[in-house]
């Protein structure tokens, strides 16, 4: 992702540490005025969201964001199911992949690229217990090896 006109607003680091990301896909996202405006806030979280697609289309569930503060009547309800925006033969590729592979579909970032709100979906395989202590076996070693070299180098 280039850095220039993205703004992060949410992160999704549960998704990496209980899932191996195979592929990683940008999507628009549908959303009402005062979710805009919250969104720019950075009231939002999608740590249990999931993404489920139906008859041709593909939706966020559990996506929060929260109520924008001045929008009184005009706000919608925070967990709302949202559309997301994709050209329809990357999710048809993700519904096949999604069904025949055992495989699930998680929002890993959300953020604004050039004022657009857009959501970075990953297809994704379950990790087993053994690939989490593997993947954190393997964090540390480098830590102590950056560790060594910082020391080597004073």
């Amino acid at each position: 992702m280039k850095s220039e006109g993205i703004k992060l607003v949410a992160n999704n680091k549960k998704a990496y540490h209980d899932y191996f990301i195979l592929e990683k896909y940008e999507a628009g996202l549908v959303l009402h005025g005062t979710e805009v405006k919250s969104l720019r806030a950075g009231k939002c979280s999608i740590k249990e969201a999931y993404v489920r697609v139906d008859d041709g289309e593909i939706f966020v569930v559990g996506m929060n964001i929260s109520p924008y503060e001045q929008g009184n009547i005009f706000n919608k309800d925070p967990l709302r199911v949202r559309k997301l925006l994709m050209h329809k033969n990357e999710i048809a590729k993700l519904a096949g992949a999604a069904s025949d592979k055992n495989m699930t579909i998680m929002p890993l970032q959300v953020y604004f690229k050039n004022g657009r709100a857009k959501i970075e979906i990953g297809l994704a395989k379950g990790k087993k217990l053994y690939d989490k202590r593997d993947d954190m076996a393997r964090r540390d070693a480098k830590r102590d090896i950056e560790r060594a070299i910082k020391e080597r180098n004073r």
